[in-house]
């Protein structure tokens, strides 16, 4: 790590915000990349282990958001150290990476029209707990609690496993975003080489939540797409979870404004008003009763000639809907699309942006996420090794030890939910 001639600040001196929040300021942020960020390790990644630097660093964007705000794009570096330079110049309150362009990108206004392009860059998504707001009861907005985070987890299995499963991809690297959410960042070669419509289909492959707050039902699988493997798995993660997170943590028919939204997705009006009814007359009853009475109705009704179509598939089709991972795709979808840099510290919480292994998606706790101004106290009392930062940098080492050259296979045709 490299080291500079700045005084290191006391734990005295590490501002802390009325509420236990740290606060961030440049002087933090700076003690923070000189001290603690894995400038070694995160270069060997963007790098992809190569020997000496190459295109894959030098022709990457960068940008830095300084000074409460000012914004700085098509950053670019010759190597590592330049770049460590830079940031502990800088102090950024937020690094986003980029695409790798056909020329740096610091010099991107001298280049002809067209010349500077982007060319590669990490197969990414991001997920985000406010997309779930029509579905959690326990938070809204930017908050997130214990129960909430559990739709984290189940979009961290889903994806993960189709990723893997569906698409052969093998270096998958999950981050929190610090705040109220998760990343990935696939790194096969042949994810980095996907051009704008190829991302556009694997993140259509993986969307199945759809419409907006207007429309009541957002799953709608035909018994062809039912019977897919990609929707067969993530019904099986899914019923793992349902129960706990829908019925139990979010009670979501506990009351008339709750289960109205449910039954709005029946089509059959006549079921809706028979328990609407019912459940008005036991308004105490469980979700998890509610739930089974109402599966059992609709069961009931779909087994009788000329039952509504779509009374077969609504269980399964509203335990997608209410669980299933909803993605932004924009941020899949577009080649030069930046996103938050792993290690960033999250200006709303003071948290830093973890890596999470894969194999610890169930036991991680966004809320145990070291924050920033704890992190210097602990550096005060021992080395950056022994911080609530270390593991999670370990996480990252062996992750970027999984990157050695390897020859990845022709990326095989898009698999599709049409037959």
């Amino acid at each position: 790590m490299m080291t500079t001639d700045e005084p290191m600040m006391d734990v005295d001196e590490v501002p802390v915000a009325a509420d236990g929040t740290e606060d961030i300021s440049a002087e933090t942020l700076a003690q923070y990349y000189q001290r603690l960020f894995p400038f070694s390790v995160f270069y060997q990644w963007l790098n992809y282990k190569a020997h000496t630097p190459t295109s894959l660093f030098t022709h990457r964007e960068f940008s830095f958001t300084i000074n409460d705000g000012i914004y700085l794009r098509y950053q670019s570096f010759k190597d590592g150290d330049e770049l460590h330079r830079e940031v502990q110049r800088l102090a950024p309150s937020k690094i986003d990476i980029g695409a790798v362009f056909t020329a740096q990108p610091r010099n991107a206004k001298s280049l002809q029209p067209g010349a500077f392009r982007p060319v590669a860059k990490e197969l990414v998504f991001d997920v985000d707990m406010t997309d779930y707001d029509d579905v959690r009861t326990c938070c809204q907005g930017g908050s997130i609690c214990k129960l909430c985070w559990r739709f984290m987890i189940v979009a961290m299995h889903v994806v993960d496993r189709a990723l893997r499963e569906d698409f052969g991809f093998e270096k998958l690297m999950w981050v929190y975003s610090g705040r109220r959410g998760v990343h990935c960042w696939v790194c096969d070669e042949r994810a980095r080489a996907l051009d704008d419509a190829g991302r556009k289909a694997v993140a259509k492959y993986l969307s199945m939540v759809r419409g907006g707050a207007e429309q009541s039902r957002k799953v709608n699988l035909s018994q062809r797409q039912a019977a897919h493997p990609h929707v067969t798995r993530s019904m099986e993660i899914i019923e793992e979870y349902f129960e706990d997170i829908i019925l139990v943590d979010q009670e979501i028919l506990l009351t008339q404004e709750r289960w109205s939204k449910v039954l709005a997705a029946l089509p059959d009006e006549e079921l809706r008003k028979t328990l609407d009814a019912q459940w008005s007359k036991h308004p105490d009853r469980s979700s998890v009763e509610k739930w089974s009475e109402m599966i059992d109705a609709v069961d009931r009704r779909a087994n009788k000639r000329g039952a509504k179509f779509g009374l077969a598939s609504f269980e399964h089709d509203m335990m997608l809907q209410l669980t299933y991972p909803r993605l932004d795709e924009n941020v899949t979808t577009h080649l030069n699309h930046l996103l938050k840099s792993p290690f960033c510290v999250h200006p709303k919480t003071g948290r830093v942006c973890t890596p999470i292994a894969s194999d610890c998606f169930d036991s991680f706790d966004p809320f145990q996420a070291p924050m920033l101004g704890q992190l210097l106290r602990e550096l005060n009392s021992g080395s950056p090794d022994s911080t609530s930062l270390a593991e999670y940098v370990n996480t990252f080492s062996s992750f970027v030890d999984t990157l050695l050259p390897v020859q990845d296979a022709k990326l095989s045709q898009i698999p599709s939910l049409e037959f």
